[in-house]
């Protein structure tokens, strides 16, 4: 097999020999190029079986495309790979092991709004005022439990407040309810598969057997049940093949850690590690402006990126009197880029917060210059999807109180919330599901109309049942009786999602509704484009836009306050990752990479005058092209919006922070105090910060 195409540092990673392998992947260093060829090389000149290799990444998009591109390698054998996302393999594991799991063969996979419902109706069965506490805070708190594997009545232990106390009652109440309407949510196909490891050995010893050689992509992006699943497989024959870089990680909001890359070398003695320095994406000095921010960083490993490309132009910085002036620079300089010959779907905008992208968009509107906007609204999350879906899973799954309670009245059929109500009490009394607890009145004629759908649904095929669905449930005919746009709308979606099904049948060749819902279930969201041949400049946040490239690149907001955010700015650990997150803009730009802030900025109602960002100034000077700094600047900014002039901090201070409460300071240095808040831990924070106050 030819790998001489490849440098001599990916050479050496695709010839590391068994064992323990971690490849630091710098951003555009190839890192796909090279996972891929490891994993073909392994199965042509080293004569593994593809039936025992798993390769984990984190999108159906790139796991098709990967595996595709091994098929091309190493012919049709590659097909006997497992190559899936980490909540792909964990459902496999789950459909294989559902019995021990204590688990029926048709259970069904909720998603996030469904669970947030669920959460909704738990609480106001155990009278938790929810204007008090937010449901989707106590959602992310369960959903941070299952991600760091922490049980019901392991965070009981742990309890300090009274947040953790109703987090616990919410989350023990919410598991009852997944096992008794036959349900999994998102989280459970990660920690599920770790619970039936640790309890049955020779499941684990099976899987181990299987699987002797492991793979993971973008493992600095890995949470901790990911983390363990990914141990527990590799632990016998220790083949695992990790790669990824700590400079990217950029996703601690969703439980990522990136020190389980860091600690690779700990986990595994013997590890080899492999580092892939050269960029074949952007110009020199693009690359060098990246690196000099990155290196602020204390949390890292050592690695310097570096190009054999161009020298490029300086980086273009630019600072606007507000957000509209910011938006017509941008706006003036696409046209001017577009006159110039440069394809549209070559120009990225990107942005800190979802927000910020208003006045852009305002701009381009009135300029005519088209655009796409990524992860603005997910074809999954519209209403007539999701109450289709909802039908099915309830035909497939009528233990699924979740879609039953979605679709029950809908559409409308004279089944009042009251009558809910008493049939979700009730079941909950008898242990039964909703739709067995049915016995009378509309309801009944509506449980009635659901088991003919499911006896019609035994002869017909998959997009044939989601006609008979539309027709039979009169969703159909309520939207073509309400003559608007609107309705038009949705029920183009919903022909839309029948084009999907029809896709699904003929590629896979699969005609069954449990395979489809598990599909439907585990497709990401961020991956939902429409095909468009119109050239357009797309707009979307930082995080969204890891692992794409684009040549010309615009990040505007780099400012304090909103880029680092707000919230990051004065911890350590948040600083560094939104220095991550500027590490990861930069190395967007393949030719030309423009950097922008405000002098006034109005954001969510309220405008502010904040400074720079000092990730501007981490820039070394030979490496941007900066104006000269305007003096007004500095006078209009209004210091006492986030600093106190000095509170005089001194080791032994009682304090009271805004977020955190009372706190004892306990260690000073210049600018920067470390407090103990009881029952939050330690912070490290700006002294002078307007949050603290001496008690």
């Amino acid at each position: 097999m030819n790998i001489e195409y490849l440098n001599d540092k990916q050479k050496e990673a695709v010839l590391a020999d068994d064992g323990p392998v971690l490849i630091l992947a710098g951003a555009g260093s190839g890192k796909t190029s090279v996972l891929t060829t490891k994993i073909a090389y392994l199965i042509e000149e080293k004569g593994a079986n593809p039936k025992n290799i798993l390769a984990i990444t984190f999108t159906n998009k790139a796991a098709r495309e990967m595996k595709e591109r091994i098929i091309k390698m190493v012919g049709s054998k590659a097909y006997d790979m497992q190559i899936s996302t980490f909540h792909s393999f964990g459902l496999r594991i789950i459909k294989e092991n559902y019995e021990k799991l204590g688990y029926e063969k048709n259970f069904t996979i909720i998603d996030s709004d469904d669970s947030l419902t669920l959460i909704k109706k738990i609480m106001k069965e155990l009278n938790i005022d929810t204007t008090r506490c937010n449901p989707k805070f106590i959602k992310n708190n369960i959903s941070s439990c299952k991600n760091e594997m922490m049980s019901p009545s392991r965070y009981k232990s742990l309890a300090v407040d009274d947040v953790s106390e109703i987090t616990y009652k919410v989350y023990e109440k919410y598991q009852e309810a997944l096992k008794r309407n036959n349900s999994l949510d998102f989280d459970d196909l990660l920690t599920m598969p770790v619970m039936l490891f640790n309890k049955y050995k020779d499941v684990l010893d099976s899987y181990q057997e299987l699987f002797k050689y492991v793979f993971i992509d973008e493992y600095q992006d890995t949470n901790e049940a990911q983390y363990i699943l990914s141990k527990m497989i590799s632990a016998k024959y220790k083949n695992i093949c990790v790669v990824g870089d700590e400079a990217q990680s950029i996703y601690s909001w969703r439980g990522a850690n990136y020190k389980n890359i860091l600690n690779f070398e700990k986990d595994y003695k013997d590890a080899k590690v492999i580092l892939l320095e050269q960029n074949y994406r952007s110009t020199k000095m693009i690359l060098n402006a990246a690196n000099s921010v990155i290196k602020n960083n204390i949390n890292k490993k050592d690695k310097n990126l570096w190009t054999l490309n161009e020298e490029g132009e300086k980086i273009k910085y630019i600072k606007a009197n507000d957000e509209k002036d910011e938006a017509s620079y941008v706006t003036k300089e696409i046209k001017e880029l577009k006159n110039k010959g440069v394809n549209l779907d070559d120009i990225a905008v990107l942005y800190r917060t979802n927000a910020q992208s208003r006045t852009i968009e305002e701009g381009f509107l009135n300029s005519n210059i088209p655009y796409r906007i990524v992860g603005a609204f997910a074809f999954y999350s519209r209403k007539e999807i999701k109450d289709l879906l909802a039908y099915l899973k309830l035909i497939y799954n009528t233990k699924d109180d979740i879609s039953l309670l979605r679709i029950i009245n809908y559409p409308k059929r004279g089944i009042g919330s009251k009558t809910v109500d008493n049939l979700s009490m009730e079941s909950v009394l008898n242990g039964t599901s909703i739709f067995d607890t049915i016995k009378s009145g509309k309801e009944l004629e509506f449980k009635k109309q659901i088991e003919e759908m499911i006896d019609l649904s035994n002869n017909l095929s998959l997009t044939e049942t989601i006609d008979m669905v539309l027709n039979k449930s009169g969703i159909k005919k309520e939207l073509e009786g309400e003559h608007t746009l609107e309705a038009d709308i949705r029920l183009e979606n919903l022909n839309e999602f029948k084009s999907i099904s029809k896709t699904f049948e003929e590629e896979s060749g699969i005609a069954s509704l449990e395979e489809f819902l598990n599909e439907v279930s585990l497709v990401s969201d961020v991956n939902e484009q429409k095909n468009d041949d119109t050239s357009k400049v797309t707009l979307m946040t930082i995080h969204a836009v890891k692992g794409l490239e684009f040549d010309y690149v615009f990040v505007i907001g780099m400012e304090e306050n909103i880029f680092p955010h707000v919230n990051s700015s004065f911890e350590e650990e948040g600083l560094e990752e939104e220095r991550r997150l500027c590490y990861v803009a930069i190395t967007r730009a393949k030719k030309k990479l423009y950097l922008l802030n405000a002098l006034r900025r109005t954001l969510f109602g309220k405008t502010s005058v904040n400074m720079p960002s000092r990730f501007i100034s981490e820039i070394d000077d030979e490496y941007i092209d900066k104006p000269s700094i305007k003096k007004e600047f500095i006078s209009k900014l209004d210091k006492t919006k986030m600093f106190n002039l000095d509170n005089g901090l001194n080791v032994g201070d009682n304090v009271v922070h805004d977020s955190y409460g009372p706190g004892v300071v306990v260690m000073v240095d210049k600018s920067i105090a470390t407090i103990a808040f009881k029952g939050i831990g330690i912070k490290k924070l700006m002294k002078n910060h307007k949050s603290i106050r001496k008690v």
